[in-house]
């Protein structure tokens, strides 16, 4: 199916080819638990999709306003983002695991005229747009609610309407907040198109997959390209809520899922499951992820039989690098080859094209004649960061990795002030200026840290005020420090007490050589405080109801 000039015309036109197939569904045990159907077919999305744009509507939204979406993984997310793009409007998705702070600045930075949320995480939100200082409307789920909106400007227009934006995703930078990238109709058309004209064993079949996904909406993988990729070829896409490891296999059985996504640490977990009868009933060929430790690789594919295909890719850049076809080199960090669409090579740190077998930083583009299009338009605001990202036409990655004479790419490490830690990309200088406010400390360096089960882990070495006790309740008080104001795995899992931290001549504070011989758990002054980080813990500073989580 070819590029429209909305997703929603995209997705009206899908309906009418597929009205009666399923586009949403979810596990039985959740359809209970949020009082839904299982299953919701294109016909019936469509519906309420037109009925929600016909409120929306009414209540003056149009081309170029922005709208919060606080739905974390459920079905009615689609049913309000795609009534909004049918207006024009932009979507702005919100992580509900992070603080009231954290979703302030969002709301604030993306100018949202309005918030609707499930009302389950109504207080978050809320709480969120008072410390904005600005009039956001909010409303549980329902905008017919909303109030008139009052324009004090013109909204934007678009002479092509492909450019028009349909969704801003925030994404942790390496300068503190995250920066909002801002995804066009071309994008969110082309990510899906990208993975629904993949060919061979990981085709599309048109009308007949099943395409599971248990990453967040707030994220482009689910949201963007495997729901983009349903709408194309008129899948189904199943969304089983955050990941559980326990509920996984009976979820794809009940859903007859015929591929799934995951993220390294999902691997681990479910390896570590004892075997049933369940786990050898599904009808999974393959899944496509990021992450996999090569040493489980192997082991995976022959337990469950079903292969994993590893991919690289980013927000910003809406199409990825794939290993779909052998030899896939599963016993490496092969991370994937270069299909049509999407060049990729390796330079040095002067932008200087390095020989195969060679470390640098990856770079991608589309082509030399349209090195941006498809990929994000820029971060929100920011068009230096934006400028510098596409240095001498093509955007850099900030990954460190080699290519290999047959086209496979391969990750080497992050050369980025980046900790991903179970596929959350946290940025060390938001952690930092979190620690650097507290009285206890003077100093203070964030760093990412191996870690078995979810990849990295946040490590701060600190440097305490003279006159603060270097011990396990000192630690434990800046955890609870860095709880009040960021995400739960945003908090470091570990902290480091030290008496000086290693600088250049000019200050700059030199990471590399914090632990020379390499990171060791039994260093004198280092604390671990993992078992500390949960997901839905009360944040102290703003009294935020703690939320469930469907996984444990």
């Amino acid at each position: 199916m070819s590029i429209r000039g909305s997703l929603y015309t995209l997705f009206r036109e899908s309906a009418a080819d597929y009205p009666d197939q399923s586009f949403l569904a979810v596990p039985g045990r959740l359809a209970s638990e949020w009082d839904i159907t299982p299953e919701i077919t294109y016909r019936e999305t469509l519906r309420r999709i037109d009925e929600l744009a016909e409120v929306y509507a009414g209540k003056g939204f149009a081309e170029g306003d922005r709208v919060a979406l606080a739905f974390e993984s459920r079905p009615h997310y689609f049913f309000h983002y795609l009534a909004l793009n049918s207006l024009g409007a932009c979507a702005v998705p919100l992580n509900t695991d992070l603080t009231a702070v954290e979703i302030a600045y969002q709301l604030a930075h993306s100018d949202c005229a309005a918030a609707v949320t499930l009302p389950t995480v109504a207080p978050l939100v809320r709480e969120a747009i008072a410390l904005t200082g600005r009039a956001i409307a909010l409303t549980v789920d329902n905008p017919g609610d909303l109030p008139p909106l009052r324009r004090t400007t013109d909204p934007r227009t678009y002479d092509d309407p492909l450019e028009r934006p349909a969704a801003v995703l925030y994404t942790s930078g390496t300068t503190g907040n995250p920066k909002g990238c801002v995804l066009s109709n071309l994008y969110v058309q082309e990510s899906g198109r990208y993975y629904a004209d993949l060919d061979g064993d990981v085709a599309v079949s048109p009308g007949a997959e099943r395409m599971l996904n248990p990453l967040p909406l707030y994220h482009m993988n689910s949201m963007v390209t495997t729901a983009g990729a349903a709408i194309h070829n008129g899948a189904c896409l199943v969304l089983p809520g955050r990941f559980s490891a326990g509920n996984w296999w009976n979820d794809v059985v009940d859903t007859r899922a015929t591929r799934f996504n995951y993220l390294g640490i999902m691997i681990p977990a479910l390896l570590s499951l004892p075997e049933t009868d369940t786990e050898k009933e599904h009808s999974v060929r393959f899944a496509f992820g990021a992450g996999v430790d090569p040493s489980a690789h192997r082991r995976f594919e022959q337990r469950f039989g079903i292969s994993l295909m590893e991919v690289w890719g980013m927000t910003e850049t809406g199409r990825f690098l794939i290993v779909d076809r052998e030899p896939r080199h599963i016993d490496t960090r092969a991370c994937g080859r270069a299909l049509p669409g999407l060049e990729a090579k390796i330079v040095d740190n002067r932008g200087r094209d390095l020989p195969d077998g060679e470390t640098g930083e990856l770079v991608v583009r589309h082509t030399a004649a349209q090195p941006r299009s498809g990929f994000f338009s820029g971060y929100l605001k920011d068009p230096d960061a934006t400028e510098k990202a596409w240095e001498g036409g093509w955007f850099h990655s900030g990954d460190l990795c080699t290519r290999s004479p047959d086209g496979m790419f391969y990750f080497v490490d992050r050369s980025k002030n980046i900790v991903r830690r179970s596929g959350e990309n946290i940025s060390s200088a938001e952690v930092e200026a979190v620690l650097s406010a507290s009285p206890l400390v003077a100093q203070v360096a964030v760093l990412a840290v191996p870690d078995a089960m979810r990849d990295e882990e946040v490590l701060a070495c600190v440097v305490l005020d003279p006159h603060i006790s270097a011990d396990r309740a000192t630690a434990g008080s800046l955890a609870a420090h860095a709880r009040s104001q960021l995400a739960y795995y945003k908090v470091p899992g570990w902290i480091y007490f030290v008496e000086e931290l290693p600088t250049t001549g000019t200050q700059k504070i030199q990471k590399h050589r914090i632990f020379p011989d390499g990171f060791s758990a039994d260093l004198p002054g280092l604390f671990d405080l993992r078992a500390t980080k949960k997901r839905g813990s009360t944040s102290e500073s703003a009294g935020i109801q703690a939320r469930s989580s469907t996984t444990n």
